[in-house]
């Protein structure tokens, strides 16, 4: 590693539309995109990345820069391609917190209008790091600066509660070469202890979002860096503090080479009980049978959940002249690509990570019936019979329309329309519960309970009328079981 070592991947990365002024989509607030494709019989070959990673329940997604959204060709692959997005810079530090305790998520929101949009989820990137600070932050030191950090997270976590997947809550803490520990750093300088007082302020932000830390050069199992994470990762979860994922970067280069040993790392992660990603992949040079090794150790690891390439395009790559992506300049597929599609495809279908197996989904059975507030009297209710994706379920006078019948099938789903499913947009109090095209996940089995309460498989949680509500347009979500009327529900039909 050494001196070849590839630096900071954000030190190199363009800035350009950065501080430019960025028009937030005009869209009314969108639930959780939690669902990551319609599943397809195992036998299916899909043609695109996305598609083709959800067969085995995974995700492929790609790095969005606000300032290209403009570019109907970028914008064209990136929807086709891709049903993951992390946004490229518009979520770090100095675009989100600006000045002191003055937000800007302008630009941040429009990447994430434009994701959900598209039907696809969102990685957060990235909430506390050395680097890509604003001048504010860089001048303050001790427990200034640690305060600075929690109000930082608190404020950026409270503006997307519930909207995104996982947050890269921690970037790029450990040191390169063979010391393994960690970077000097002015957070790391307000105490060894900042890691962690990260983690659990972000766990008390938002309960829904899964936690990961993110580096670089930790893919390689006998690098001291790779060990330095490892060993931080496993006190954690030793001690209980609150982690749920690791994003390896994976840049590969001439100086940090892809090694077969990658799928070790991810295992050996995995073993620890959280979540693995590949979360900035690009190869110099886009090498084939790189690109299809690295997708397979994905796939060979359950706990693996997704990819995603940092970049549409070659032309789009902080490392453009390593031509390091799927896609040339001009947006032609490469070889590359066809290696990763034919590995994504090649995979053995199921649930995938993090899930459970079940069965397939099933056609509803014909007609279904209302689903009545035991305290409020009103039908659980699509608002203006909206078949989009993320529309969050509300009360409503009961009437006879399709917005109000649900189905029960015998996977556990209640659907709506024939092919939406009443979905889970979290697994923490105060979830959206919401549509979205069935596709399997347990965030769409309910249990059905003879008390009245509808239970969400995943969460364990309860159906709720948000605040006790009982008037037209009161918004259902999940929230711990206690045996209140707005948690109780009759069925007819």
């Amino acid at each position: 590693m050494g001196a070849n070592a590839i630096p900071p991947p954000g030190t190199r990365r363009p800035l350009g539309g950065l501080r430019r002024a960025l028009i937030a989509g005009a869209l009314g607030a969108l639930g959780t995109i939690t669902a990551l494709a319609i599943q397809v019989p195992a036998d299916a070959a899909e043609s695109t990345l996305g598609a083709a990673a959800a067969q085995s329940g995974r995700y492929f997604g790609t790095a969005i820069a606000g300032n290209k959204l403009g570019d109907s060709a970028y914008t064209t692959i990136a929807n086709r391609e891709f049903n993951m997005v992390t946004a490229e810079n518009e979520m770090k530090i100095d675009a989100t917190e600006p000045q002191r305790g003055q937000f800007s998520f302008g630009s941040g929101d429009r990447i994430y209008n434009w994701a959900v949009q598209n039907g696809k989820r969102v990685r957060g990137h990235t909430l506390a790091w050395h680097s890509q600070q604003p001048g504010w932050m860089q001048s303050l030191s001790g427990s200034s600066l640690r305060q600075a950090m929690i109000d930082h997270i608190n404020g950026v976590m409270a503006h997307y509660k519930g909207k995104i997947y996982a947050w890269d809550v921690v970037n790029e803490a450990y040191a390169d070469g063979n010391s393994g520990g960690r970077r000097d750093s002015n957070l790391q300088r307000t105490g060894n202890d900042w890691i962690e007082v990260a983690f659990r302020t972000a766990r008390n932000a938002d309960p829904s979002a899964k936690l990961c830390y993110n580096d670089y050069n930790i893919e390689n199992w006998t690098w001291a860096k790779t060990q330095g994470v490892y060993n931080m990762v496993r006190d954690f979860k030793q001690r209980g503090v609150p982690i749920d994922c690791v994003g390896f970067q994976s840049h590969f280069n001439s100086g940090s080479p892809y090694n077969s040993n990658f799928r070790t790392t991810l295992q050996n992660f995995a073993a620890l009980g959280v979540d693995v990603a590949i979360t900035e992949l690009d190869i110099q040079g886009a090498s084939a049978t790189t690109y299809a090794n690295v997708t397979n150790d994905c796939l060979a690891v359950s706990r693996c959940v997704g990819i995603t390439v940092w970049g549409v395009r070659d032309t789009d790559s902080w490392r453009s002249g390593d031509t390091p992506l799927l896609f040339d300049g001009n947006g032609n597929k490469k070889a590359a690509y066809n290696s990763v599609l034919n590995a994504l495809n090649a995979a053995s279908p199921g649930p995938g990570p993090s899930q459970t197996p079940t069965t397939p989904p099933t056609s509803p059975p014909p007609g279904g019936g209302q689903i009545r507030g035991v305290a409020s009297g009103r039908c659980l209710d699509v608002p203006n019979s909206s078949t989009t994706d993320g529309t969050q379920v509300q009360l409503w006078d009961c009437h006879s329309a399709t917005n109000q019948q649900w189905a029960s099938t015998s996977a556990g789903e209640l659907r709506v329309y024939g092919n939406k499913c009443l979905d889970a947009g979290g697994t923490g109090n105060g979830a959206v519960v919401q549509i979205y095209s069935c596709w399997g996940g347990d965030n769409q089995k309910w249990r059905l309970n003879g008390d009245g309460t509808i239970v969400g498989v995943q969460s364990g949680l309860c159906l709720d009328a948000v605040g006790s509500g009982t008037a037209n347009g009161t918004k259902l979500q999940l929230y711990s079981c206690w045996g209140g009327d707005n948690q109780k529900w009759t069925r007819t039909g």
